[in-house]
């Protein structure tokens, strides 16, 4: 029975760890560490204009000042940054060609199913392989209604969307938010910019999959999404990397922009692999009659630092998270959101749950805060916890302030493990014990799942169950 069951995890497994060796015939890495010449060197290397080289010398003179909080940070004291290197691109241009990408990165992308989703569902697709992007593209039709989805550094470089950039660039979330935003200011590569314009509703998501295949190595890319009025929007983000005995790092950040009368679907599969440190940071400013909404789902990564932020400041704006973190053998997740309210009438809901078993910790943190000038808000905190064993461990850190009588707040949390009754029942209908747990785990996961599209729920699903296999 054990020996089937390392079967199992070994042949599922490869789905994601696969890896091809990195070469210098193939590959171009700057050293490990982080100086301010190595941030020059990265800067020249892509050709940035000057105001950005001097943004990311004056971000890492931040990063040096800063320390890492203690508020609002897991224990990340294996992390080394000098061990990291900052930025590893493959020796290739990015391309609209699927058949122009070279033949061990299009390999990766086709296993990992992204040109089949773009074929079938998406409006258009950006793949990043460590560093840089190496595919985008974007539908004909989607393209005609005036929607721009560009590689974050042809944006940045376009007389036509490079102003827009450089106003919103690191506006939301600013190096002295903490020590990894300074961080990401200084070594950002890659990443997407959409603009919506006002009136347009795309029938289909667009799509950014971020794949880091490099041996102790960082991926820092850069989001900026702008939903102009009365426009609509569903951005699905993916990401994975194959298993190393160092240290990765993931610190990337996204802002998004909601105007006047816009929505935002903002969704997330994260798979990355168990040896990553990913401290992500996401950040939205909601405007009037606005909303945005927030789909994560967080499965790999040795230690995970996450907390998306919603920023209510026009009258109405509305805001709602929902997520679900399984955390396994080895694993410190540290997740959850904050909704931040700054004008009257507004509202946000957080659903979150988390699963930890084989001795993984799961941490549920949260903010709500609500301004004075917030009258009338309301805001609405679930958080459930399912543990699998007795070796495993939930907690949940919420922190609510109330600077206005005229709000209504609540929080619900609640810890508990799978009932026994419950499997028994499953397995008197013929279901084996292991998948009997893996079904109700599903059930628990159902929330989260059933707002993702199609291909993305199997996934996520799929990743509930390679969790499972062994667990009991």
């Amino acid at each position: 029975m054990a020996e089937d069951k390392i079967i199992v995890d070994d042949i599922n497994r490869e789905f994601y760890d696969f890896r091809y060796e990195e070469s210098e015939k193939d590959f171009y890495r700057i050293e490990s560490g982080l100086s301010p010449e190595i941030v020059r060197k990265l800067s020249e290397e892509k050709g940035d204009p000057e105001w950005m080289r001097e943004f990311r010398l004056k971000s890492l003179e931040i990063y040096n000042r800063m320390k890492v909080s203690t508020d609002w940070m897991p224990n990340i004291e294996g992390l080394h940054i000098e061990d990291i290197s900052t930025y590893v691109r493959p020796k290739t241009k990015m391309s609209g060609k699927w058949e122009d990408v070279p033949e061990d990165i299009k390999e990766t992308f086709e296993k990992l199913g992204i040109p089949e989703a773009e074929r079938k569902s998406l409006a258009g697709v950006g793949a990043q392989y460590d560093s840089e992007l190496v595919y985008h593209n974007i539908q004909n039709e989607v393209a005609k209604q005036g929607v721009v989805y560009l590689d974050f550094e042809s944006a940045l470089k376009s007389e036509e969307w490079g102003p827009m950039v450089k106003d919103y660039f690191m506006t939301l979330i600013t190096p002295r938010d903490h020590k990894f935003a300074a961080l990401h200011g200084a070594v950002w590569s890659g990443g997407s910019f959409v603009y919506v314009p006002k009136g347009v509703k795309l029938s289909f998501p667009l799509q950014s999959y971020f794949r880091l295949n490099a041996k102790g190595a960082g991926q820092f890319e850069h989001t900026l999404i702008i939903v102009d009025e009365g426009a609509d929007l569903h951005f699905i983000e993916g990401c994975s990397a194959p298993k190393y005995n160092v240290a990765n790092l993931h610190a990337g950040a996204v802002e998004l922009f909601v105007k006047k009368g816009a929505h935002l679907r903002y969704s997330t599969i994260e798979n990355w692999s168990k040896n990553m440190y990913n401290l992500n940071t996401k950040r939205a400013r909601v405007e009037e009659n606005a909303s945005v909404e927030w789909i994560s789902g967080s499965f790999g990564s040795h230690v995970g630092c996450l907390y998306p932020e919603s920023d209510l400041v026009g009258r109405n704006a509305r805001a709602e998270f929902t997520g679900i973190t399984f955390a396994g053998n080895g694993q410190d997740l540290d997740t959850g959101a904050k909704m931040v309210h700054l004008a009257p009438d507004t509202t946000s809901v957080i659903n979150s749950k988390s699963i930890s078993k084989g001795g993984g910790k799961s941490t549920y943190r949260s903010a709500v805060y609500i301004g004075k000038k917030a009258e009338n808000s309301k805001a609405s905190v679930s958080c459930q916890s399912l543990m699998i064993d007795s070796g495993s461990r939930s907690d949940t850190i919420p922190a609510n302030v109330v600077l206005t009588d005229k709000a209504d707040v609540g929080h619900e949390a609640k810890i508990g493990r799978i009932s026994n009754d419950a499997v028994f029942y499953l397995m008197s209908r013929g279901i084996s014990e292991e998948d009997a747990r893996s079904m109700i785990v599903s059930g628990f996961a159902n929330p989260v799942s059933k707002e993702l599209p199609m291909e993305y729920a199997v996934e996520m699903n799929n990743l509930i169950r390679l969790e499972m296999k062994g667990s009991m």
